[in-house]
């Protein structure tokens, strides 16, 4: 019975994924539902049907033929944009599975940041950042979409405040008696150390 239950569920689950089309198969511009708005008049023709989020969406641009010589890269805070549509040669950023180098013409991918340094590179100009946790979503038209929670120039990181936090921190887990105030004071430790080797390394 177990041997042909796998070869029924394979057998089951195919057509759907023939039939499911990829996000890059996604057209540019959205088809809007003709019989929705038809209905949509007939009932309440004094207002305009309403707007899918996909109304408000400018269509993808094309993935170019070529890999393009600069990496366009978007760097947002939820409270400040720090770059917009920069055209740079790179960008390093701290990832969970490790530093991340992205160059133009990247592999499409989505990648969990950790506390640790975003490096933007354009020409011998190096800029450093500090980030406490984010996204990186790598587009295969060569732009980098980078969302942090929390990023900080690593030039106007205080040492002396970073230290006295990690110790703060580290003190904190070694009394902390429940789990949340472990998790609290272990996340405390990681960024502090994480600030602390942005200062010095």
């Amino acid at each position: 019975m177990f041997r042909q239950a796998s070869r029924l569920l394979a057998r089951t689950t195919t057509p759907w994924r023939r039939s499911r089309s990829f996000s890059s198969d996604v057209p540019a511009t959205p088809a809007q539902d003709s019989s929705f708005i038809e209905s949509w008049s007939k009932v309440i023709p004094n207002l305009d049907p309403p707007k899918t989020p996909s109304s408000f969406m400018t269509p993808r641009p094309a993935t170019p033929s070529a890999i393009p010589s600069k990496l366009t890269v978007n760097f947002v805070l939820p409270y400040a944009s720090e770059l917009s549509a920069k055209e740079v040669d790179m960008v390093i950023v701290p990832a969970t599975t490790g530093q991340m180098g992205v160059l133009p013409g990247h592999v499409p991918t989505i990648a969990e940041l950790k506390p640790g340094i975003l490096s933007v590179h354009e020409g011998n100009d190096v800029t450093k950042y500090f980030l406490s946790s984010g996204f990186a979503l790598i587009h295969a038209n060569s732009v980098a979409d980078i969302i942090a929670v929390e990023a900080v120039p690593v030039d106007r990181l205080d040492p002396a405040l970073v230290q006295k936090g990690l110790a703060d921190f580290t003190q904190k887990l070694g009394s902390a008696t429940t789990d949340l105030e472990k998790a609290e004071a272990q996340i405390g430790v990681d960024v502090h150390s994480a600030m602390n080797s942005a200062i010095t390394g």
